[in-house]
């Protein structure tokens, strides 16, 4: 099971057309065709902790229908139709994938990250009008229910709210204990709250009503926007089953056990996992409510392979920066291939982490706006490192400048914007918002990602910046603008512009550069406070700020970024330099063709010496001419 080379997908693309192939139509044909082939199986599993030994549920593909089933009658029951909406905050566990599953049969399912503030939450529970609200009960050290209640009297159209007690994953002393510190909940809303264990458990294990009759949009997962509203983006039974069917064709067999600590709120988890496990057949694990940023899960991860043994492990970079500074103290023999997404790898963790584990990375490219997948590197051929692999089968993707005359398809190595066509793509409206998917399609059917890219002679595709203009901070979206918007709110500030500086294990944090008002005066220390005030996400807090005399501008006088981000990469690679006593420094940041922004570097460190520093980082770095 795998491919090789762009020869290997267009096989695959050349099999059968994708709108002939005998495949599900439905979420409830999708899970119930693996429940047939593969209902004693291990299918989903959960461990509260991390620990080698703790205890864990997992539940066989034929009972991870069944309970998808029961929570697709019980929403049912509750008045959820084909057009309605359930939405779930849920940290990782089983529930929040039979919810999503679920939620998908009965009406449309809309996850929403329990790491926004209450009042992004209820806007987004307003925007899809839910019906129904899945979230956590009362438990130790999370305000996921507090920030629940909060957003529900924010969203009067939510008419029941569904509690999951996490308590039943534990055991004894700790089981006995929650009910004695569980902090109570303060519900100012008019919503009816049930439990959702003791609900779920009453419904059949068939479907209680007629199936739907086709494709319809069957999820809504909102963009990871940090400023006002986040757009909510539409997914479809096709979209779902085309992501879950590539994983199958191209990675995943029934054999294969996958450790998932990523949240089942993100496109990457639900889509290119969940539904490629339902696919094919084979096992998900996933550790801990947090996933990756759980209690002990990185210095247990090594182990944790070796209890399940894990054949595909899912990553980030800066999770794999993490467990980098880890030794491998277990036996992960079992382990074939690490799957990362987010963000750009660097190099030198890529190499580093094929030392340590043997195992190559596979670097693969998804947008939400696109259900997710849209390239990967092969498992199988020669991974490019840099590149985020070939485009995968039944999808297109189209290299394109604006000109005057339309769009224009760029030549190989061309940088434009990366454009996308496949079944995930919901052409034409693919936000609910109308308005927002007004110049959206080039050609009515091409998705315009934002990202910039070029794809080389043998077919790989790189991104080399985004048009967008977002910061990606650990593969979380940050818009400038709420970071821009809030500093302009000082009296002292006349212009700000925020970049993502580079950062060795985020790839990415958030920075500012302002220029003051004529005879103002304020210090880069009231700002950051100023900043942490008004800017209400943490994520997107700047982490440094700077002070010009005058910003650079474009004729028109909007901030001309470009020239932060060649300042920025020049100060945090020169720092690096010198903290790791290297003799060399950055002299100039260029625009490369191919590569994006480029550091030059003079001094008299060898080239090893300095990757061993600049390596770290995803801005490409060259000896000066």
């Amino acid at each position: 099971m795998g491919f090789a080379n762009k020869t290997d997908v267009d096989a695959v693309t050349a099999e059968m057309a994708w709108d002939d192939r005998d495949r599900a139509k439905t979420m409830y044909q999708f899970v119930d065709s693996v429940a047939q082939r593969h209902g004693d199986r291990p299918g989903v599993s959960f461990q509260i902790l991390s620990g080698p030994k703790d205890k864990a549920e997992t539940l066989s593909w034929k009972q991870f229908r069944d309970q998808s089933v029961q929570v697709a009658n019980l929403l049912r029951r509750l008045g959820v139709g084909e057009s309605d909406v359930v939405a779930y905050m849920l940290p990782v566990c089983n529930e929040a994938a039979l919810t999503l599953i679920g939620g998908s049969i009965a009406g449309i399912a809309n996850p929403v990250n329990p790491l926004l503030e209450a009042e992004q939450i209820g806007a987004i529970l307003r925007e899809t009008n839910a019906k129904v609200l899945v979230t956590l009960k009362g438990f130790p050290k999370t305000d996921v229910p507090q920030k629940a209640a909060e957003a529900v009297a924010l969203a009067p159209n939510v008419e029941h709210v569904l509690e999951v007690d996490l308590n039943r994953y534990l055991t004894p002393p700790k089981s006995w204990i929650v009910p004695l510190i569980r902090p109570k909940v303060e519900a100012k809303h008019k919503a009816k709250v049930l439990n959702f264990t003791t609900e779920v458990a009453k419904q059949n294990t068939n479907l209680d009503f007629a199936d739907s009759t086709g494709d319809r949009v069957a999820a809504y997962f909102h963009t990871g926007g940090t400023t006002g509203m986040p757009k909510v983006a539409q997914h479809t039974y096709d979209g779902m089953v085309y992501n879950g069917w590539l994983g199958h064709r191209l990675l995943f067999t029934e054999n294969d056990n996958i450790i998932c600590p990523l949240p089942l709120f993100h496109v990457f988890a639900c889509h290119v996992i969940l539904m490629a496990m339902i696919s094919s057949g084979a096992h998900v694990i996933f550790p801990t409510p947090q996933g990756y940023r759980g209690d002990g899960v990185f210095d247990n991860f090594w182990k944790l392979i070796e209890r399940w043994n894990v054949t595909f492990m899912i990553t980030v970079p800066t999770a794999l920066s993490a467990l980098m500074q880890r030794p491998v103290d277990a036996d992960v023999s079992s382990l074939q291939t690490a799957f990362s997404g987010s963000s750009p790898l660097p190099i030198e963790l890529f190499k580093r982490f094929e030392k340590a584990t043997g195992v190559e990375v596979v670097e693969g490219y998804g947008l939400t706006e696109a259900t997710c997948l849209v390239s990967v590197n092969p498992n199988e051929g020669a991974k490019k490192i840099g590149s985020v692999g070939i485009p995968l089968p039944y999808t297109d993707v189209k290299i394109l400048l604006d000109t005057a005359d339309g769009p224009k398809e760029c030549d190989t190595n061309e940088i434009g914007e990366i454009c996308v066509s496949n079944p995930g793509v919901l052409a034409g409206r693919t936000y609910t918002e109308a308005k927002k998917n007004e110049n959206l399609f080039h050609f009515g059917t091409h998705l315009r990602t934002g990202d910039l890219g070029r794809i080389d002679e043998d077919g790989y595709l790189f991104i080399t910046g985004r048009a967008k203009d977002l910061i990606i901070r650990g593969g979380h979206n940050i818009d400038p603008a709420e970071i821009e918007e809030a500093l302009a709110g000082h009296a002292a500030v006349a212009f700000v512009g925020a970049i993502g500086q580079p950062d060795a294990h985020a790839g990415e944090i958030p920075c500012a550069y302002v220029e003051l008002v004529d005879g103002a005066s304020v210090t880069t220390e009231e700002l950051l406070a100023f900043a942490k005030d008004k800017v209400h996400e943490k994520a997107a807090h700047p982490k440094y700020i700077e002070v010009l005399d005058e910003l650079p501008k474009t004729a028109v006088g909007k901030v001309f970024k470009p020239d932060l981000r060649k300042s920025a990469i020049t100060r945090i690679y020169n720092a690096a330099l010198s903290n790791a006593g290297v003799d060399a420094k950055v002299t100039a940041v260029v625009e490369d063709k191919q590569r994006g922004l480029v550091a030059h570097v003079t001094g008299g460190a060898d080239d090893v010496a300095i990757n061993g520093v600049l390596g770290s980082f995803t801005r490409p770095w060259d000896r000066a001419a």
